[in-house]
């Protein structure tokens, strides 16, 4: 069996996914990692749709905002086909919306807006305190050893993004999670990305869409599979508030503030280790017991 990419061989492999091959000013066409994963990853789709939009505004202008819809589920072994459209280009700020395609269908769609740097008010709420550091809690390695049923679930794709849980993990077996209102996770791109910030910001696209979701289940001491919960994302947004690097590590400090109708509302904000916001999150995710019908 071949072992999955890890460290900076998966990170390079992510870049690649995000290497969007440009076919025309504004279409561009990206392909999904072979993982055998039933659908693309929400984060990837996301972060591609971002990479398009990126790629048609001034470099000096930076995205400090996206909002994205998932529409239908990605195929991950057809390309993606990604079409921005130019919204406006004002004198501080820039909007594009971005649609990803397969089969002439949307499966995906983004608005984001970009802006030059400029100087004003500056505040934020705090870090959580009394959080033990990304070397103090378990990593994934660690969880798998603990779970050795859940280890060619954790072997079945790439490993750019080393995710370390401050409690509970959604995937651990029923009856075994405890109950949280919050879901915390230090999260950091294993290897080294280019200083370009629009990378950056696609990679904490990707990463953003990893856990967000598992507060919701967090609240109820619920997990996600057999015996649990199927999810699936519905909506996305990001917004970036400071500089970052996304292979630094970052506290992913999330909650759920609703849940009905089969439907979880989530929302995290991103912390340095020296405790700077760097971004926020909500999401909205589509929330069955395993068995319900679709």
């Amino acid at each position: 069996m071949t072992r999955p990419l890890s460290g900076q061989a998966a990170v390079d492999q992510l870049l690649e996914v995000l290497d969007l091959k440009q076919l025309e000013a504004a279409t561009f066409v990206g392909e999904s990692p072979q993982t055998g994963a039933q659908r693309v990853f929400g984060g990837q789709v996301a972060g591609q749709a971002l990479v398009a939009a990126g790629r048609t505004v001034d470099p000096e202008r930076f995205v400090h905002s996206l909002h994205g819809y998932f529409v239908r589920p990605g195929d991950p072994t057809e390309p993606i086909q990604f079409t921005v459209e130019t919204i406006r280009d004002g004198r501080s700020f820039s909007v594009r919306r971005s649609t990803a395609q397969q089969h002439g269908k949307t499966i995906f769609f983004m608005s984001a807006s970009f802006q030059v740097l400029e100087e004003g008010l500056d505040h934020h709420t705090p870090a959580p305190l009394e959080v033990p550091g990304p070397d103090e809690v378990q990593t994934m390695a660690d969880w798998v050893r603990r779970y050795p049923s859940r280890k060619a679930a954790f072997n079945a794709a790439p490993r750019a993004v080393d995710v370390r849980y401050v409690n509970d993990p959604g995937w651990v077996p029923p009856g075994d999670r405890n109950a949280s209102d919050q879901q915390r996770v230090w999260m950091r791109v294993d290897g080294k990305l280019p200083d370009d910030p629009l990378i950056h910001a696609c990679a904490l696209t990707y990463a953003s869409d990893l856990s967000l979701l598992d507060s919701v289940l967090s609240v109820h001491g619920e997990v996600w599979g057999p015996g649990g919960v199927i999810g699936a994302s519905l909506d996305h947004a990001l917004w970036f508030h400071r500089p970052f690097r996304a292979d630094e590590w970052f506290l992913y400090d999330c909650a759920s503030p609703s849940a009905s109708g089969s439907r979880g509302l989530a929302n995290g904000r991103m912390y340095t280790e020296d405790g700077r916001h760097i971004a926020s999150a909500v999401q909205e995710g589509l929330l069955r017991r395993v068995g319900e019908r679709k």
